[in-house]
């Protein structure tokens, strides 16, 4: 009888997964994508109470989670937290900020909160994964949240972009460093998603009709949508991906 190819597992029994900017959005996604594969979460956002609800929806369901209230801009307290952690066998970053505005109007106290949240602190806290699990001899997936922002320009985003090219450059220099050592590095590029904090860019009629013309699936992102790439990412799926950034952007950046 002929041996035919087996899919590798989209699985996470057995595995540790922290997800940063778990109490809301893509993050809250995650979380319940990488539980759903089976692995056992912590879920790590600045809002305790928000985190408190999630937590108590997740194991209802029946998820193995527990959660940590943290600010990643905070890289003292987020690498004591790493730190006092069994080693995470996959991270997911979703923790962000944006501050959208003309790039004339651009003041420096809000370009410093962006990059210090999106670019200072995703570095600093997936560094601090890879660190346990480089000393613990043992491989992973870490996943940073950027955004097609990362690879096209946009209107009132020229400091968002910038940063989300940013993670775009030390995701890939990351994942040639550690690729030796088992340790895989990628970038997911949502297009806009349907979030709470993106109501305000929807109701603008010019900027709605901005992102329709761009996406060319005709319609806005859900969560949902992201939550099957953060799978594939985690598992061993995608065990010879690295140093990649996933597009899912409806065709935003195809032309």
């Amino acid at each position: 009888m002929m041996d035919l190819p087996k899919t590798p597992s989209f699985r996470l029994d057995g595995k540790r997964a922290l997800v940063a900017g778990a109490s809301s959005g893509i993050g809250l996604g995650a979380a319940v994508a990488v539980a759903e594969a089976g692995a056992h979460v912590t879920l790590a956002a600045r809002s305790a109470d928000k985190l408190s609800d999630v937590l108590a929806a997740m194991r209802a369901r029946g998820f193995s989670a527990d959660a940590v209230s943290v600010d990643i801009a905070d890289i003292a307290a987020t690498e004591v937290m790493v730190d006092a952690a069994e080693p995470f066998d996959v991270l997911v970053n979703s923790a962000g900020l944006a501050r959208h505005g003309a790039a004339l109007e651009t003041r420096p106290e809000d370009f410093d909160a962006v990059f210090g949240i999106n670019v200072r602190g995703a570095y600093f806290l997936t560094r601090a994964v890879a660190r346990r699990l480089i000393a613990a001899g043992r491989p992973g997936s870490l996943i940073n949240i950027s955004s097609q922002m990362a690879h096209v320009g946009g209107i009132d985003r020229a400091v968002y972009s910038a940063t989300k090219h940013a993670v775009e450059g030390f995701t890939k220099s990351m994942a040639i460093e550690w690729g030796p050592l088992g340790i895989r590095v990628n970038t997911i590029c949502p297009t806009f998603v349907r979030t709470p904090l993106a109501e305000q860019t929807f109701a603008n009629p010019e900027r709605a009709r901005w992102i329709k013309e761009k996406i060319k699936l005709g319609r806005i992102a859900s969560v949902e949508d992201i939550m099957a790439a953060v799978t594939y990412l985690a598992t061993d799926a995608s065990s010879m991906v690295t140093g990649s950034a996933l597009m899912v952007d409806g065709g935003w950046t195809a032309d």
